[in-house]
C-alpha cells in the first residue's frame, strides 16, 4: 500500500475484518502514505511532548487558506497512528479542522487496546497541538 485510503471510513472498514498482526500491519503502511517531512522541520518547536516515540508536526498552510500537515516519527507504529490522526484532518479548512471529532474518527480502531499504553499516551497531544493550530489559523 504507497498510496493513502481514501478515507478514514474505508479504512476503519478494511481493519474491522484484519487479525491483530494485520491491523499492527496496516497502520505501519499507512505511515509510509505520509508526505517526507524535511529533516530542517524536526526541531523542538515542532516536537509533540508526551509521545514515548519522537513525533513531529508541522502546519502548513495551502494556497486556498486549508491546513496541511507534515509529520514524522522515529517509530514506524507511531507514524501509522499520525497518519490516522491527520487523515481525519488533512487539507481541510481551519474551522473543519477544529471542529473535527477526532476522538470519534479513530474509536473504531480501538487503538488503546491494540497497541501498548506508551503508544497511544502522546495522542492527545497530538490531537491538541492540531487543534490549536486550526484555531490560530481561524482567527
Amino acid at each position: 500500500m504507497t498510496s493513502a485510503p481514501a478515507s478514514i471510513a474505508d479504512l476503519a472498514e478494511e481493519y474491522e475484518f484484519l487479525d491483530a498482526d494485520d491491523r499492527y500491519r496496516l497502520i505501519i503502511d499507512l505511515g509510509r502514505t505520509l508526505d517526507p517531512m524535511p529533516d530542517a522541520l524536526k526541531t523542538d518547536a515542532t516536537l509533540v511532548r508526551g509521545c514515548s516515540a519522537s513525533v513531529w508536526v508541522y502546519p502548513t498552510r495551502l494556497d486556498d487558506g486549508r491546513l496541511h500537515f507534515l509529520a514524522d516519527s522515529n517509530a514506524a507504529i507511531t507514524k501509522g497512528i499520525i497518519a490516522l490522526v491527520l487523515l481525519t484532518v488533512q487539507d481541510k479548512a481551519p474551522d473543519a479542522v477544529a471542529s473535527a471529532d477526532i476522538e470519534a474518527a479513530l474509536a473504531p480502531f480501538d487503538l488503546k487496546n491494540q497497541l501498548s499504553s506508551n503508544r497511544t499516551q502522546g495522542i492527545p497531544n497530538m490531537i491538541a497541538l492540531i487543534r490549536e493550530t486550526a484555531a490560530r489559523y481561524n482567527g
